[in-house]
């Protein structure tokens, strides 16, 4: 690929080359064939910068994060995203890196994904944030698909389970649901329980679509039309599923493993975040704490329902210590209604404050995800935010769902 094909990505950050990330955030734009710009700016802009965002701040570095802002909106450089990172330990980068996510994407409309990075952060963990981004910079036409057509199948190799659809025409005939294990076989099993559903064979397919982590092994398997991240696909199903595929909308997706938020425009993700600072934000907590209380992850959220959260104190968020608490509340008294509310609102608060301050939160708010169908979540989400929350049909499945849409336009209707 020519210098000119490749997807330009803005690199707006402090403090990445002194953490030693700044060669893992290259290697990650590398592997995707995407070119890292650092924008030019006007030198002696630094000394009024903080006046003009109203952020007065000490660090050169962050005053060099807002000027360089400032040149992608007046389109000094030319790109087609924006990467914005900061270091997760500075608490005055966490203001400046949410006040310019939020100026670059209201006034440039480019794709913004935001994320906090720490001495340890890989090539493999900036990977699917990267993508992202260049899927969105390449394909927006693939992505303002809204209907899919003839007959395909997603395959969602995720964390923890792995989903499968086969749709016709708009209609889901097909589902397909097993724990990953071995991730082939896995993926194997759950195609088969949807094709099966839906009384058709494999070599029926016209396409077919993958997402989640293990989308390029089990891509490469079934000879897959469509490999892509789970962020555009995963939000592209939820869009459709919940019927709001115009205008402004949030997903927020809750796995087995980590969490995502997602500002959507018209289908499209604008500005995203992916990740908590552990599986405390994410199905597994409550995995874990429906263990605890010796009940099926199902009947949890019908524990929550009838629970006070108030009435358990919990001291962290992480995964281990916040499980340690539930355990503290139980043995002094406290009920498995309000152990399984807590859980529920730990999972939630966690959300709120880490990842949507990262992004602009628009109605609609739609939740997906595994998580999603425990219903003291939603109901968690709705207390928190005071306002209506959208759990579609089908919310387990959004990641098969978006596969199964988007390969849709590379059948061939002749």
């Amino acid at each position: 690929m020519s210098n000119s094909d490749k997807v330009k990505i803005a690199l707006v950050s402090c403090g990445s080359e002194y953490a030693g990330v700044q060669k893992e955030l290259e290697s990650a734009a590398s592997s995707l064939n995407a070119e890292l710009v650092y924008p030019e700016m006007d030198v002696s802009s630094l000394d009024t910068i903080g006046q003009e965002f109203g952020l007065e701040v000490a660090s050169p570095d962050l005053r060099l994060m807002m000027a360089r802002a400032k040149a992608v909106v007046e389109g000094v450089a030319k790109v087609d995203g924006v990467f914005v990172a900061t270091c997760f330990r500075c608490a005055e980068a966490a203001i400046v890196r949410n006040e310019v996510r939020r100026y670059i994407f209201e006034d440039s409309g480019l794709p913004v994904i935001s994320y906090s990075f720490t001495e340890r952060t890989t090539a493999a963990t900036l990977l699917t944030r990267m993508e992202a981004l260049t899927t969105i910079a390449k394909s927006k036409h693939l992505l303002a698909r809204e209907n899919q057509e003839g007959l395909t199948a997603g395959i969602d190799s995720g964390s923890t389970t792995t989903k499968a659809v086969v749709m016709r025409d708009d209609e889901i005939i097909g589902e397909g649901w097993v724990p990953t294990i071995k991730v082939l076989e896995s993926a194997e099993k759950a195609l088969r329980q949807a094709l099966d559903q839906a009384g058709v064979k494999r070599e029926d397919l016209q396409a077919i679509g993958t997402t989640g982590y293990g989308r390029f092994l089990i891509g490469d398997h079934f000879n897959a039309d469509l490999m892509q991240e789970e962020i555009t696909v995963n939000s592209k199903g939820a869009v459709y599923l919940a019927k709001a595929q115009q205008g402004d909308a949030t997903v927020i997706d809750i796995g087995g493993m980590d969490n995502k938020a997602i500002s959507v425009q018209d289908g499209i993700p604008g500005m995203f975040t992916m990740g908590g600072v552990c599986a405390g934000a994410s199905g597994r907590f409550l995995e874990m704490t429906s263990k605890r209380l010796g009940v099926d992850i199902t009947e949890l959220g019908d524990l929550a329902i009838k629970g006070m959260q108030k009435n358990v104190e919990m001291n962290s968020y992480c995964i281990v210590f916040g499980i340690q608490s539930l355990v503290n509340s139980l043995a002094k008294g406290a009920t498995p209604e309000d152990v399984a509310a807590a859980a529920c609102h730990s999972v939630v608060e966690q959300i709120f404050e880490q990842q949507l301050q990262e992004i602009e939160v628009k109605e609609p708010l739609i939740l997906v995800g595994g998580s999603s169908l425990i219903a003291g979540v939603p109901k968690a989400l709705k207390e928190l935010l005071k306002i209506d929350v959208v759990v579609p049909p089908h919310a387990q499945d959004i990641g098969a769902v978006g596969a199964a849409l988007l390969v849709s336009g590379f059948v061939d209707k002749e």
